[in-house]
């Protein structure tokens, strides 16, 4: 909690932050503004902390969840394009800070924030229940919305490549940048001309973010969909990462097939990635959203007062 209180006070772009801080200092160093490696976390707990506090129980929080606030209209405001030619929304990044150039390069880390937007805007009960609530504003309606089309690119980052499994990192074709069509990639995929994907980012380390995201949109929109995505990408999985003799198997290139395996298997595969499938297709009743809080390595808290000590 000191960490946040002083980050609360430094200065930011629009609520975004450059991925380093000095230990010396405690200020800002470098201008790299990303939602991916190095600064996903940081835009997950400003929510994620004030969710598990109890929200309006504790208001000397009520800063995380203003700096969370402006953060996301930040993103919204710098960071979020569509590809062409068939309009995918994706984040981007800003290398250089606000004045250099936008990099359409997004990290599969980066499909955790689907998730973190549509829990920020319901608080971890259903949509239907919010709107019959009148508890979303035009803010919050906004996030969801963009939660919403982030979750799809996410899923299209893997059903775009021949094995349906999502790259490391993915660039997207907009004015400026092209390299191309994805070779080895998925053809009957009509996104496939919106993903680049270069050789050196073409591996998979087994991740969780997408499937993440993919059970709180479930759990919060009721629409299927999501469950029908978490099982393509489960298949997937299956097809081509389980290792006969056990466990799974982290992939050298998701666009070849068969696709090389890297005989390694991250143990976020267990505690993240198959922990959120589990949940996806369980029943809403198993941690419930708006109970508790699942830290950035998916163990569940109980929020703050909905629970009491026997």
């Amino acid at each position: 909690m000191k960490v946040l209180e002083h980050l609360k006070t430094l200065p930011k772009v629009e609520g975004l932050v450059p991925i380093y801080i000095s230990p010396h200092s405690g200020e800002f160093s470098g201008e790299n503004i990303r939602l991916g490696s190095r600064g996903d976390s940081y835009y997950e707990y400003l929510i994620k902390v004030w969710l598990h506090r109890g929200i309006s129980r504790d208001s000397n929080l009520t800063y995380l969840y203003e700096m969370y606030i402006e953060a996301m209209k930040g993103v919204r405001n710098l960071l979020v394009r569509k590809s062409i030619p068939n309009e995918l929304v994706f984040i981007g990044e800003l290398p250089f800070g606000p004045k250099g150039a936008f990099s359409p390069k997004m990290d599969h880390l980066v499909c955790f924030l689907p998730g973190t937007l549509a829990l920020g805007s319901t608080k971890g009960i259903t949509k239907e229940k919010a709107m019959k609530d009148h508890m979303l504003t035009s803010e919050d309606l906004e996030n969801l919305k963009l939660a919403e089309d982030l979750a799809k690119t996410c899923f299209e980052m893997y059903s775009v490549t021949s094995t349906g499994l999502a790259p490391e990192i993915a660039y997207f074709h907009v004015e400026g940048f092209s390299e191309g069509g994805l070779d080895g990639g998925n053809k009957s995929s009509e996104y496939v001309n919106d993903i680049i994907i270069k050789p050196a980012d073409r591996h998979n380390l087994l991740r969780p973010e997408t499937v993440e995201s993919l059970f709180v949109l479930y759990r919060i929109t009721e629409d299927s969909k999501y469950r029908e995505w978490g099982w393509q990408i489960f298949e997937a999985f299956e097809k081509y990462t389980k290792v006969d003799s056990g466990g799974y198997s982290s992939l050298d290139d998701v666009t070849k097939i068969p696709p090389q395996r890297r005989d390694k298997m991250e143990t976020f595969f267990l505690g993240e990635t198959l922990k959120y499938l589990y949940l996806l297709f369980g029943e809403s009743t198993i941690m419930p959203l708006d109970k508790f809080v699942f830290n950035t390595e998916a163990h569940p808290f109980p929020i703050k007062g909905t629970f009491k000590r026997e």
